[in-house]
């Protein structure tokens, strides 16, 4: 696999991890933990166990094995995770695939916290609901959405995004009685972080 600026990386496509036991609480917690609550969210929320967790942080961690997550889009700008896993300098990116092109632009980085420039919740929504046919990626909507979820940058989110969230997470395994607290801390931990000042807008909308 070729990615522009990853020529000497390791990459490899990581879609096949989805559906393992252990990933998405990997996956979320990992940008969603933390802040001052007495209850953390844990890897049970999301029906993992510690032993999977831990398991499949090794392989999304591995410095020859370097994970891409790819989420085309039909309608607009596309989304490519890559787990950029050099060793002292593990990074995880996010790249803006602009709506027919083939190249990609770093929007948003994650070293132990967040640099760059996150989106609003529609523009994920539209990513989400619009998988390019027959383009290598993910294609469930559910996934979809998850993948992108970190990028929100919204500070205000519409009354239905929390049952959008539950919904994505029940359909991916997170047990229906956990989902909807599992999606409340989420979006309570993504809306919360100091992405802009209030006058900012998504660099897609053409704010």
């Amino acid at each position: 696999m070729l990615i522009e600026g990853y020529d000497d990386g390791p990459l490899a496509a990581g879609e096949c991890l989805l559906t393992r036991p252990g990933f998405w609480s990997n996956y979320l917690l990992e940008f969603c933990a933390g802040g001052t609550d007495v209850e953390r969210a844990a890897p049970e929320w999301f029906g993992d166990d510690g032993a999977d967790t831990e398991a499949l942080s090794e392989t999304l961690m591995d410095p020859e094995w370097w994970p891409v997550f790819r989420v085309p889009a039909s309608a607009g700008p596309g989304i490519v995770v890559v787990y950029r896993n050099l060793v002292g300098d593990y990074r995880t990116d996010f790249l803006l695939v602009p709506e027919g092109q083939s190249g990609v632009q770093r929007i948003t980085g994650w070293e132990g916290e967040l640099s760059g420039t996150g989106l609003m919740w529609q523009d994920l929504v539209n990513m989400a609901d619009n998988p390019a046919p027959g383009a290598v990626g993910v294609e469930d909507c559910a996934a979809r959405l998850l993948l992108v979820l970190p990028l929100l940058g919204d500070p205000d989110v519409p009354d239905g995004a929390s049952g959008r969230v539950s919904a994505a997470l029940a359909a991916v395994g997170v047990p229906q009685g956990a989902a909807s607290n599992t999606a409340d801390y989420l979006l309570a931990r993504l809306t919360d972080r100091s992405w802009h000042d209030p006058t900012w807008g998504s660099p897609l909308s053409g704010s």
